[in-house]
């Protein structure tokens, strides 16, 4: 599924995120920068080891990554030639700041990919693994952040969800059929 917002392609597609052909892509990752599982896990094994050392390098001089804010580092082995890392919320029932959080996941990343004249980004669907966001609060949530930067941004040519599993992608067409592009 496919639309454009502004100059900006926005598509959606089922598959694994560490296979895209981008400029970068974006990794769920935690406060620590320290690899863990799901996606976070998949990109830091594909990626290799360079990836692991310029996180060691930004947990040193900033201590991590806080919740809704964003790093850059190599791509490593990755296909991509930059991930972007962002901490997505803890789902506590959706009344403990989390859709704004989650927003400003989609946001800062974006930010950090214009600040690095990245063209191409894949997302995968932020915090709705481990972290338990419900699917269909995520993707409208993670949709409109998007739609939102980009109405008043240029220079990101596409920007693509890479989601895993069948009910993540019918979630998020679900939530891009509703939403007024």
């Amino acid at each position: 599924m496919q639309v454009k917002i502004n100059q900006t392609t926005l598509t959606l597609v089922q598959g694994d995120i560490t296979k895209e052909q981008v400029d970068a892509i974006v990794n769920a990752a935690n406060e620590q920068l320290m690899g863990g599982g799901g996606v976070d896990g998949a990109i830091h094994r594909a990626g290799g080891p360079a990836i692991m050392a310029e996180c060691n390098e930004i947990r040193a001089e900033q201590g991590g990554c806080p919740t809704g804010s964003a790093v850059i580092t190599t791509g490593g082995n990755l296909p991509a030639n930059r991930v972007i890392h962002t901490v997505g919320p803890i789902w506590r029932g959706g009344n403990a700041g989390e859709p704004n959080l989650l927003a400003s996941c989609y946001r800062e990343s974006l930010s950090l990919a214009l600040k690095h004249n990245i063209k191409t980004v894949a997302f995968p669907s932020i915090s709705t693994g481990i972290y338990g966001y419900p699917i269909d609060r995520a993707a409208g949530t993670a949709l409109n952040a998007v739609k939102e930067f980009l109405e008043g941004h240029d220079g990101i040519e596409e920007v693509r969800f890479v989601l895993f599993d069948d009910a993540t992608y019918a979630g998020y067409e679900n939530a891009l059929s509703e939403m007024n592009t």
